[in-house]
């Protein structure tokens, strides 16, 4: 019954952490391609590439659902690996549409036209590559009409999160807040578009200020798993433990995770 989450590296784990307190009976099999990491300035297909090839390893694992806890490979391989690829006994599920969702009070499933929405003003802060697909926009555009969108690539910020390098990372943020505001001065919302981001929300905030509503993934993602497990329950696959997989190196990475999650994190071999 187990699922799989997957991420380049360690910033799924936000997304890990929440989805196994939401469904504590299920084993969840976390996949880190530290080898590779990060994908956010790979190319699309570099991206694709790695990613399916991150996803039959889970499969392997009986892991038939696969959450993408990814927003570089979301943005970059999903579409192509649903429409051309997947076969129809697996699935593979993104981060962006329950966060959408959540910014435009849209329920799962609603398929009615785009309509207006209450939002017009939104900041999107992802790494290059999700950036460069422009992935949330075309997703945004099936649900909500009327909303600008600016959006602003984070060079250098998952790298300082996954080096534990806390002063980078909050300089780094507040550079990127800094000059998308000089677009955009007056957003209403704000979407960390990488799971890495949670890790410094309270900078994101700081640097938007208090009127502006900070949009994060983990707790909106397994919000919407628990609603899909409970409508397509024979997805739960044979799998049976929970594990933490690494393409890097598994002594490193569990230091690192250990770190991230502030509690004992063992990572073994891919």
């Amino acid at each position: 019954m187990a699922v799989g989450v997957f991420d380049s590296g360690l910033g799924g784990l936000t997304v890990f952490d929440a989805v196994s307190k939401r469904l504590p009976d299920v084993p969840f099999v976390y996949f880190a391609d530290s080898a590779h990491a990060p994908y956010g300035v790979r190319d699309a297909d570099d991206i694709y590439n790695l990613t399916c090839a991150a996803v039959e390893r889970l499969w392997a694992e009986g892991c038939d659902l696969v959450i993408l806890a990814c927003n570089t490979a979301s943005a970059a391989a999903l579409k192509r690996m649903q429409e051309k690829w997947l076969p129809k006994d697996k699935r593979v599920l993104g981060v962006f549409v329950p966060m959408i969702e959540a910014l435009t009070e849209r329920k799962w499933g609603d398929n009615s036209p785009p309509r207006e929405v209450e939002v017009k003003h939104v900041a999107l802060f992802a790494t290059p590559a999700t950036v460069a697909s422009r992935a949330f926009q075309r997703e945004l555009a099936f649900r909500a009409i009327g909303v600008d969108v600016e959006a602003q690539p984070c060079g250098g910020v998952v790298d300082a999160i996954e080096a534990g390098d806390e002063i980078l990372a909050e300089a780094l943020v507040k550079s990127h807040v800094e000059a998308l505001k000089r677009r955009m001065p007056h957003p209403e919302a704000a979407i960390l578009g990488c799971t890495h981001y949670p890790l410094m929300q309270e900078t994101f905030q700081d640097a938007l200020g208090a009127d502006v509503q900070v949009y994060s993934q983990a707790n909106l993602v397994a919000s919407a798993l628990d609603d899909y497990l409970k409508r397509h329950p024979d997805m739960l696959g044979s799998g049976s433990t929970q594990k933490f997989l690494t393409t890097g190196n598994p002594s490193t990475v569990s230091n690192h995770a250990t770190r991230f999650l502030r509690r004992k994190v063992e990572f073994e071999q891919a």
